[in-house]
């Protein structure tokens, strides 16, 4: 085998080791977030981006994820295996490198993988630390490999347990409840979201996702295939299923600028909102970066040029800004990058500045031939960015409104506010509260040091079908603008938000626990999703949990939030038991709302996080658009539970 040869093989050698994995156990937040919810699912997306990564490689095209009745998860892919012979530097077999040393993988070796997903190199050995139990078993060159672990330490030497004519990969994990504290039971809908978004950035790969706790009438466990021929195209197509489009096809493109694999589709629709999600490496930029800064200077560029040449916009008395040609566009940017480099808050926002000039050609280059190819799109999508540029002229006096109360002093605040004495904002919080009547029995309820309630009249605006300028006009927006301080974008970007003068850190939606305060919550969370989606991603939004039930016997009581907890609780006060169904806030008094659902030692607060974009994007539009079909389905899927998280 030649020098060059031996170097592009995929051995042991290809396995780098960069350093120990003594302080995942320790400090699992470092490696992987958080250990709540998020963290948990984490740990299957770190196994499939192994796979995923095999995929990209040209090796694998098919992944099975399982969620097993134990409540353990298994994957299986069909690529290469990882290598199981001895490694020079570690002195035992490579798997056990992979499984047992943060960082260790061939992702770090650019002759077995060009590029890579995952948590920044984390990779599979971080799972294996988290698990109390872990088995890896693999299917190379004619031999089955195995090993298993507990809390990361091997039991016995990688070992060979049979001959097979198969190929890859299968890891078999259990999250350690010691560390996850929270839930070690993964939600299905969540992982499907994930897969889901997976197999439309890597078109052609099959993935399978099944659930052995749900078994379906004919005795099968519940599982979906997702599989994607188009890529992007299909994924747009998916976000926008509820929303209707003003132009005839999707506008997509797929190639390489200066080295970078650039993938984009996009298309207008009637909403009034801009929906972009961008993608480096398979992994959601949730806060933007170079690649969206690209894909905004080729789009503005090129559709300004046309609309300039072709004489719509002479009338126009104001020029058009950025904002305009992003009104009513779904978009999907996902580049590859080799090194990338990530910065951000949440390391969620691509760094590489190589990166904006290889997207904006592109951009540029796909919506030049579309527009010259389709003349009647191109019109319709100028008309439209002329209109939005009209709505955001009007939109600017009511911004400007809203922007010179709220920077006025306390005497400019909102006249329903009861405002808190303390005056440290990470210390403050505010409760948006359906109706007068249970504001008044919050305020008498609440500690006024450091909790201040805003009562809201009735349902608030649909901003899902609602102009920006009619946003703005809104009393109840208004209110909530001023109250908690922040203002709106400059003319340049109206949808920036400043938040350095937020008032309170933590802003609290509390409504009935029924249909209605459902509905009034999820008016209100897609007003902050779609005007102050950063108070989600800085984790200022919570959702209250008032109890649904008050069991009683003699002197004894105790509140249930569902009806599990409720026959739990009659069960263990045996027999003789009154038990009274709240139906709303304004049925407790002051001081049971303070016990139940306001005093921080033992209300239920919701932290609001938006683990997947693109699937947040599509829900808010399906529930508060005009389809009534698809809102019917989902609604009826999910009545089990009294509120939606997003």
């Amino acid at each position: 085998m030649s020098e060059e040869a031996e170097k592009k093989n995929y051995s042991a050698d290809s396995i780098q080791a960069l350093e120990g994995m003594e302080h995942v156990r320790m400090r699992p937040s470092m490696y992987i977030g958080d250990t709540g919810v998020r963290g948990l699912h984490h740990l299957v997306y770190e196994v499939v981006d192994n796979s995923i990564d095999e995929a990209m490689a040209g090796h694998c095209d098919t992944i099975k994820v399982t969620i097993n009745a134990d409540g353990s998860v298994t994957t299986i892919d069909n690529g290469r295996g990882i290598p199981v012979d001895h490694h020079k530097k570690e002195g035992v077999s490579a798997l056990q490198v992979v499984m047992t040393k943060i960082g260790a993988g061939g992702k770090f070796d650019k002759d077995s993988y060009k590029v890579s997903g995952g948590l920044h190199g984390v990779g599979v050995s971080c799972v294996n630390a988290l698990s109390v139990a872990l088995k890896a078993t693999v299917y190379r060159d004619g031999t089955i490999w195995q090993q298993e672990y507990e809390l990361g330490k091997p039991l016995y030497p990688v070992k060979s347990i049979g001959e097979t004519t198969e190929r890859g990969t299968m890891v078999t994990f259990k999250p350690d409840p010691s560390i996850f504290q929270q839930t070690v039971e993964y939600n299905y809908d969540t992982l499907a979201a994930r897969m889901r978004e997976l197999s439309f950035l890597n078109k052609g790969i099959t993935i399978i996702l099944t659930d052995e706790r749900q078994i379906n009438e004919d005795g099968s466990f519940f599982s979906e295939t997702f599989h994607s021929e188009e890529g992007l195209k299909e994924f747009i197509k998916f976000l926008d299923e509820n929303r209707d489009p003003v132009i005839a096809h999707v506008i997509s493109m797929e190639g390489e600028k200066n080295d970078i694999p650039v993938e984009v589709a996009m298309i207008y629709n009637t909403s009034f909102n801009e929906n972009l999600h961008s993608y480096v490496n398979n992994i959601n930029t949730h806060e933007g970066g170079t690649h969206l800064s690209g894909f905004r200077r080729g789009l503005t560029t090129t559709l300004k040029k046309y609309a300039d040449a072709s004489g719509m916009l002479d009338k126009l008395k104001f020029e058009i800004a950025g904002d305009d040609f992003r009104e009513g566009l779904t978009a999907i940017i996902s580049v590859k990058v080799a090194e990338p480099q990530f910065e951000g808050q949440t390391k969620t926002k691509l760094g590489n500045r190589e990166v904006t000039s290889a997207v904006s050609q592109a951009v540029s280059e796909m919506l030049e031939n579309y527009l010259e190819e389709n003349p009647s799109d191109a019109k319709i999508i100028v008309e439209k960015v002329i209109l939005a540029a009209q709505a955001r002229h009007a939109a600017k006096k009511a911004r400007e409104m809203v922007q010179r109360k709220t920077v006025m002093s306390i005497g400019g605040l909102p006249g329903k506010l009861s405002d808190c004495s303390e005056q440290d904002p990470t210390k403050c919080e505010v409760y948006l509260v359906e109706g007068d009547s249970a504001g008044g029995t919050a305020k008498q309820g609440r500690d006024r040091n450091f909790q201040a309630i805003l009562p809201l009249r009735g349902k608030i605006l649909n901003v899902e079908k609602a102009m920006r300028h009619r946003v703005f006009d809104n009393e109840e927006i208004k209110n909530i603008y001023t109250a908690l301080g922040v203002t709106i974008g400059t003319e340049e970007d109206s949808k920036a938000l400043n938040l350095s003068k937020l008032r309170y850190h933590k802003v609290v939606i509390m409504c009935d626990a029924d249909v209605d305060g459902s509905h009034i919550e999820t008016l209100i969370l897609t007003f902050f999703y779609r005007y102050m989606k950063e108070l989600i991603e800085n984790g200022h939004i919570y959702i209250a949990t008032p109890p649904l039930y008050l069991v009683k016997k003699g002197q004894k009581k105790q509140y249930a939030w569902n009806d599990k907890e409720r026959d739990e609780i009659a069960n263990s006060f045996s027999g003789g038991v009154q038990i009274q169904r709240y139906k709303g806030l304004g049925e407790m008094n002051a001081e049971q709302l303070w016990d139940t659902t306001m005093d921080p030692a033992h209300r239920k607060l919701r932290q609001v996080n938006i683990e997947n974009s693109g699937e947040a994007d599509r829900i808010f539009s399906m529930l508060m658009g005009d389809e009534v079909p698809p809102r019917r389905e989902f609604i009826e899927k999910n009545a089990v539970y009294a509120n939606i998280d997003v």
